[in-house]
């Protein structure tokens, strides 16, 4: 007997985060596949908002506060000690077996199950599955590198799922998009509404997902494969593609369960702040006379000033019981204010669209004007934090990280480094990702207590303990300072 009305959203939200509060801690050791809070069918309606919940769950949360303090625009505050070994490299591989299970048995089972779904005129929903289907698996080769793909959800091999090559993994990625884009334009469709907690069924902003999302899994291969990088987008182009000109993300409410992840993380642990504003992001704001800086952080009162440390500094006797700046609630990240809730998750930001479009110009391999690109980039983050066009206008006049300079090479670093500045508190895993992929920003440090050893920061994700104790093709540990595929040792941008 089929089972119907199963989620309502609002208490799917509250499944999803209830369940990963804690995360850092979790120590249940769980088969990549086995999936008993969701039933082996139902209709795509009920299914697309768990693949969505689960996605804002992994970026709004375990992948946020990763690549926030890799990213180095957190650092653990000297009043706790939540992500101390986060902040020292000192992770073990149990840190990620709840960012595996977030992938696995929530979102990517869910999405499968939608696409194999027989349910008639469900093209557009299969053809958002498939999306969102690609994004969360490159989501999780850009964090763990190799990873299951041909094996993961088969159901007959799926005990012991054989890892594929991230060559492969990308591959299936654009196969993927295509087709979901493809299903969108059917007109074998069911209205969605609400169900769709990102766009409300909206098939062309669904297509100008897919679209950024190609674009950006194409720049990302572009120094481990130029050619297929370049060859890629100008097909893109070719078709004469829509991006996203609007943050695609998940909003949020004050409702208990239905909260912003990374606050509900912080109302399981009690209210502490763990997180704190890091020296790196701060005094490149500050070295800039970035406005945006006093949106991503809370200040010191009495004093106007953002308080900080250096990353790894928290447990030093210098900083004991200092009390730093938090990031504020814009992103979620303020651990006493309620505000916080309503952070949304932002799974491709429009100022993100416009630095992608901005490096394909860039580099030569799309039409378009690079300096309009870059400029709407920052207009969008400062539209996305309050500010005003007048206050980004000024800034790209005077900043010293906003002067695009003439020859792609500068290009490409200023659009990478005001990306970075773009994404601070809401798209951490990225900017993390593309200072792995770039270099950028280049006044990026070392943990000063790292354990890694001298010049060494992490360069993936440990695969986790869950997959090493139930899978019989689990490849082994891989160390966290070891690059993933498309990490080459020194990436060339164009002269």
């Amino acid at each position: 007997m089929k089972m119907k009305n199963i989620f309502s959203i609002k208490n799917l939200l509250f499944l999803l985060l209830a369940s990963t509060v804690g995360f850092t801690g979790c120590k249940k050791f769980l088969d990549v596949n086995e999936n008993p809070n969701n039933p082996d069918s139902a209709t795509p309606t009920l299914l697309l908002p768990t693949v969505e919940a689960s996605l804002g769950q992994l970026m709004g949360n375990s992948f946020q506060v990763f690549g926030g303090i890799w990213a180095q625009y957190w650092t653990q505050s000297p009043v706790a000690g939540q992500y101390r070994n986060f902040d020292r490299y000192s992770v073990t591989n149990t840190a990620f077996d709840r960012s595996w299970t977030t992938i696995y048995r929530n979102a990517l089972v869910n999405a499968d199950l939608i696409i194999k779904s027989e349910t008639p005129n469900s093209d557009n929903v299969k053809g958002i599955a498939y999306i969102l289907k690609a994004y969360t698996f490159q989501a999780a080769t850009d964090a763990f590198g190799d990873v299951p793909l041909s094996d993961a959800l088969d159901a007959v091999k799926s005990s012991s799922p054989r890892y594929d090559a991230q060559s492969a993994v990308y591959d299936s990625v654009f196969i993927y998009i295509d087709k979901g884009i493809a299903l969108l334009k059917s007109s074998a469709t069911t209205a969605l509404g609400e169900q769709d907690i990102v766009f409300q069924g909206n098939a062309a902003k669904w297509t100008a997902f897919g679209n950024t999302l190609k674009l950006r899994a194409y720049l990302r291969i572009s120094g481990v494969d130029a050619q297929k990088s370049q060859a890629g987008i100008r097909a893109l182009y070719a078709a004469n593609p829509t991006f996203l000109n609007e943050d695609a993300q998940i909003k949020y409410s004050t409702t208990g369960g239905n909260q912003n992840p990374l606050y509900n993380e912080a109302v399981g642990l009690g209210f502490v702040q763990n997180l704190g504003a890091s020296a790196t992001a701060v005094n490149g704001f500050k070295r800039n006379s970035d406005p945006r800086a006093f949106k991503f952080y809370d200040v010191i009162a009495p004093a106007d000033t953002i308080s900080n440390i250096l990353n790894g500094a928290s447990n030093l006797s210098s900083n004991s019981g200092k009390s730093i700046s938090s990031p504020s609630a814009l992103v979620g990240g303020r651990a006493n204010d309620p505000s916080s809730a309503t952070a949304p998750v932002k799974l491709i930001s429009s100022a993100e669209s416009a630095f992608l479009q901005a490096e394909a110009v860039a580099r030569g391999w799309a039409a378009g004007s690079v300096s309009a690109l870059f400029q709407s980039g920052i207009q969008a983050s400062f539209a996305a934090t309050n500010l005003t066009s007048a206050q980004a206008a000024a800034y790209i006049a005077t900043a010293p990280d906003a002067q695009l300079g003439t020859s792609a090479a500068t290009q490409i670093k200023a659009i990478i480094t005001q990306k970075y500045y773009a994404m601070c508190g809401t798209q951490g895993f990225e900017a993390w990702t593309e200072y792995r992929r770039t270099g950028y920003p280049n006044f990026l440090i070392t943990s000063v207590t790292s354990v890694l050893g001298a010049g060494r920061t992490p360069l993936r994700l440990l695969y986790p303990n869950s997959e090493a104790v139930s899978n019989g093709n689990y490849p082994g540990t891989v160390a966290l300072f070891q690059p993933v595929w498309w990490d080459v040792p020194t990436t060339v941008l164009p002269n």
